[in-house]
């Protein structure tokens, strides 16, 4: 038997299968909305002062006042939910934040609603992928490189089509292009090459995620003094790396082990991961 788990509307706890919205919600008819999805190792959130800068950029990027928002009590809620639903070790939580005002697309009022889901993730801590994924190239859709592709809004349509992809050509992951043609990121995470010493990532400016984990890949490359180089990553480049690796905060590296005839070796990918467990527990 399946543990209860439980969610967190406006400050309410319900059980995850209630049904609490009505066809009027904003973030379902319009995408009105933007969320963050935080790691927990060893029962405790991780970089969620990171994420809550991003929430608060988010949210003036998308005009909602936050006068009826505090990230202290949020922050509250989230542990009291993870005790509710009793997740000790590895988890994720996901915080979507919405407008809840009448109209269409133009909202009457400045009232803004909340979730918060909680649920358990069998590995405590970051690990390396034993097997590396295989890559391509999405161009169907190209991503935008307005400010709003930084952020994470719910809507991801051009996520989900690039997913799409990915089985119908099977694929593990796939890279998403921008309106250059340059890489920006791919389904579900930042991109970042290595070679000699050196690590490359798209710039925010084309379009890529401002991601969390990419903040402490970054952060960990300084310490260990590899070179950062944050700009224009293109196919070329792919074929010239020794590895390719992908990030996002849930499951943290991940090594690809092909792009078309091109293989990659997982070096680095290790290192990082090894860096972020200690960052994680403090060593």
């Amino acid at each position: 038997m399946s543990q209860e788990l439980y969610i967190n509307y406006n400050g309410n706890h319900y059980n995850n299968e209630d049904k609490i919205f009505s066809v009027n919600n904003r973030a379902f008819k319009f995408g009105d909305g933007l969320f963050e999805t935080i790691r927990v190792c060893n029962g405790q959130l991780c970089f969620v002062e990171d994420h809550f800068k991003r929430l608060k950029k988010g949210m003036e990027l998308l005009k909602m006042k936050s006068s009826n928002i505090s990230f202290n009590d949020l922050k509250h809620q989230i542990e009291e939910l993870l005790i509710k639903n009793q997740i000790t070790e590895g988890g994720r939580v996901r915080l979507t934040v919405f407008r809840e005002a009448e109209g269409f697309y133009v909202p009457f009022n400045e009232k803004k609603g909340y979730t918060i889901e909680a649920k358990p993730l069998e590995n405590n801590l970051y690990f390396v992928n034993e097997k590396g994924l295989r890559v391509d190239l999405y161009t169907e859709h190209r991503r935008s490189t307005s400010k709003l592709s930084n952020i994470k809004t719910t809507n991801s349509i051009q996520n989900v089509l690039a997913g799409i992809f990915c089985i119908e050509n099977e694929l593990d992951e796939a890279l998403v292009t921008n309106k250059h043609g340059r890489i920006a990121e791919s389904v579900s995470s930042n991109v970042f090459l290595y070679k000699n010493n050196n690590i490359y990532t798209p710039a925010l400016e084309e379009g890529s995620l401002d991601g969390i984990m990419r903040k402490q890949i970054l952060r960990i490359a300084e310490n260990l003094k590899i070179n950062v180089f944050e700009g224009m990553v293109n196919g070329s480049m792919l074929l010239q790396a020794d590895e390719l690796f992908l990030t996002n905060v849930v499951k943290g590296i991940q090594w690809v082990s092909s792009y078309k005839e091109k293989t990659y070796n997982n070096e680095a990918a290790k290192l990082f991961t090894q860096h972020l467990n200690e960052l994680i527990s403090g060593n």
